[in-house]
Order: C-alpha cells, then structure tokens, then sequence
C-alpha cells in the first residue's frame, strides 16, 4: 500500500514539472518575438508586423515579398504571381523569381514563357533559335521548319481546244494536284498545282445546230409558243368575228322601219289630189 502511494506521488511531481517546462518555454518564445507582432492578422496572414506585413502565412497559401519604394511587406497569395514560382515545404510556402529572361517558370530552370525578345524551346529562353528549327514570332517559341507536300497528280484530263472535244486534231490536256501541307516560314515553297502537254486525237465532226437533245428541247418550247400565239390571235379573230355579226343583226333589224313610213306617205297622196 505504502509503495502504491509512492508511486502515485512521484507520477504526479513528474506531470506538475511537465506541465511548467511547457508554460517556460512558451513564455521565452514570447518574449523573443517582436513586440509588433500581432496574431490577429488580415487577409490570409498568421502572423504579422504593422512595419513588415505578413510575417507567416495560413495553410496553402504563398508567402512572397512585394516592393514598394525601398520597402518590403510580406503577403500571402493562394498562388504565385507571374513572374514567380511557388516551393512548398513543411514549415512555408514561398514564392521564388523566376529568371531575368522568363516571365513565367515552373521552377527556376523550366520556364513557360519567355520575356519580349526570347523564344522558348525546352524550358528555356534564347535569343536565336537552334540549328534545324525557326522562330515563330506568333507563339515565341521555337518550332520545326515544316516543308510543303503535295498530292499526287490526277489522271489527264480529255484533249480539248478551245473548250471543245471535237472539230479539231491537235490539242491540249491537263491534270491537276493539290496542297495538302502548307510550309513554314523556312520551309520548302509549294510547287505547280497544274500542268498541260498537248495530244493529238482522230478529228470528229462537232454536231450542228438543230440536233442533240439541247436543240431538240428548244425547238419543242419555241413550237409551243408559237402554237400559243396562234390561238391567241384565234380567239381574237372568233371574237371579232362574232361582234361583226351581231352588229349586222341589230341593223337589218331597224332597216324596216324606216321603209314603211314613205309608203303611208305616198298612198294619202292620191286621195288628196281628187277632192
């Protein structure tokens, strides 16, 4: 019983002692820091100075030194502005430069983009482009030469003159091709797209006018407008013809009348005469 008490006592001098060396060291860290130091930081710092800014960043984000005039403040990013690039490590995440000639890097030895005058090639940047490649001035990079390839040519055309594959003996054909890959700036030029020789074939009558089917579908439509002007002029006659008639009707229909009256005339004449 006595032993168990021992122990207990001894187990909780030893927690007491633990517990004080904790609140010393705490103490000591306190006083070793600056008195400006604040833990109520804004925008995503953990510790922060009035005169230095962020001092420490939250979890994730980027600690990285700005200048303004002949100062620097520290603040704290979620990523890394251009120009830099971001390391990670247990205790702090930084920023780094990148070099003087590239405006944006993976790391300090791989850049993405090169600054005005520079062309890429491999994460690097230089000035003249390699032996075998040229100088896109559109993407700042260096690029292979690509040369122009054509396809192969078509098979020849018939022999015509003129437009015409018959009333002839000697004329010409061609074939054609076309560009399936155009060159760079280096590359090798683009050849013909077409070519002519002439040929010689058997001379054959061309068709005259008034045959062929063409001729044959004009004339059909020219028939039929004649035919349609013809009973045009028909109808018109019918019509003409038809009023003429009538006409005449309504005269010989008013032509008694007028006979009739001198006759009443003549017969009371008489009569007069033998009073």
């Amino acid at each position: 019983m006595q032993l168990r008490l021992i122990s207990w006592f001894f187990i909780t001098l030893n927690f007491m002692e633990y517990i004080g060396s904790q609140h010393a060291s705490r103490v000591r860290r306190q006083g070793r820091m600056h008195p400006n130091v604040s833990q109520g930081c804004q925008g995503g710092c953990a510790t922060c100075s009035d005169y230095n800014g962020c001092l420490s960043c939250k979890p994730r984000l980027f600690f990285v030194l700005e200048r303004i005039g002949m100062k620097q403040i520290g603040v704290c990013l979620s990523s890394c502005p251009s120009g830099y690039y971001g390391t990670r490590y247990p205790d702090i995440n930084k920023c780094a430069k990148c070099k003087a000639d590239c405006d944006t890097c993976f790391t300090r030895n791989f850049c993405t983009k090169c600054k005005s005058g520079f062309y890429l090639y491999s994460g690097k940047c230089l000035e003249k482009c390699p032996d075998g490649l040229e100088a896109n001035n559109h993407t700042m990079e260096c690029t292979s030469i690509v040369h122009c390839e054509a396809s192969e040519w078509s098979p020849w055309s018939p022999c015509t003159k003129k437009g015409k594959t018959c009333g002839f003996k000697r004329g010409n054909e061609v074939r054609v091709r076309e560009i399936v890959q155009h060159p760079s700036a280096r590359g090798n030029p683009c050849p013909a797209t077409s070519e002519s020789r002439k040929c010689i074939v058997q001379r054959k009558r061309c068709q005259k006018e008034g045959k062929g089917k063409k001729n044959r579908e004009e004339k059909r439509k020219k028939s039929n407008k004649d035919e349609s002007k013809e009973t045009r002029q028909e109808s018109k006659g019918r019509a003409a013809r038809r009023q003429n008639r009538e006409q005449r009707e309504n005269n010989n229909k008013t032509q008694p009348k007028k006979r009739k009256a001198p006759n009443k005339e003549q017969n009371l004449a008489p009569v007069d005469t033998a009073h």
